[in-house]
């Protein structure tokens, strides 16, 4: 069975956004954010809620088509209730249900990245689905927003299986998720 890994931007005090999906305080050059892109090429399906595929929209990303900056992989909607009138067949739209996520992390040929989505972050911890969390964890305090996780009621250890900083201050911390 495939791992589910968190790769996410994080301030300092916890947010993965600001207010009203304020992303501008997040570093998007540099050697860590290299790293990343790098580390993506790994993984051939990306998971994603219904809130971050249309934050996409601001960037170009069209209703139904796949995100071009995830152009390598197949492309899975966690979602009850969204459609498309077109769909690109690299797009697929899944119920938010612990089955379906289960298959998929049986059926995938690789890791699974989640992509951004507090909200989505917290139900698959709380639902013990998630495997890891890699964070690009940014210099800044952005004090409201998005947390890294939303909804979580209960306490869960961490393993440290990396950490590396870079010149900039960023540092790109990796976690296995003890449950």
């Amino acid at each position: 069975m495939k791992k589910i890994i968190y790769y996410v931007a994080s301030s300092i005090d916890g947010f993965i956004s600001g207010e009203n999906d304020d992303v501008s305080g997040f570093s998007y050059d540099g050697e860590a954010i290299k790293k990343y892109l790098e580390e993506l090429q790994a993984f051939n399906h990306v998971l994603m809620g219904r809130k971050t595929y249309e934050f996409g929209y601001q960037f170009g990303v069209k209703p139904g088509e796949p995100s071009p900056t995830y152009a390598h992989m197949s492309q899975y909607i966690l979602s009850n209730n969204l459609e498309f009138e077109d769909k690109h067949e690299q797009v697929k739209v899944i119920p938010l249900d612990v089955e379906q996520v289960q298959r998929l992390k049986q059926e995938a040929e690789t890791d699974i990245y989640l992509c951004g989505g507090g909200q989505l972050a917290g139900w698959l911890l709380s639902n013990e689905l998630l495997d890891e969390v890699k964070i690009k964890l940014n210099p800044v305090i952005i004090g409201s927003g998005t947390k890294l996780f939303e909804g979580i009621k209960k306490n869960y250890g961490l393993t440290l299986l990396g950490d590396e900083k870079y010149e900039d201050g960023m540092k790109i911390l990796h976690y296995s998720i003890v449950y």
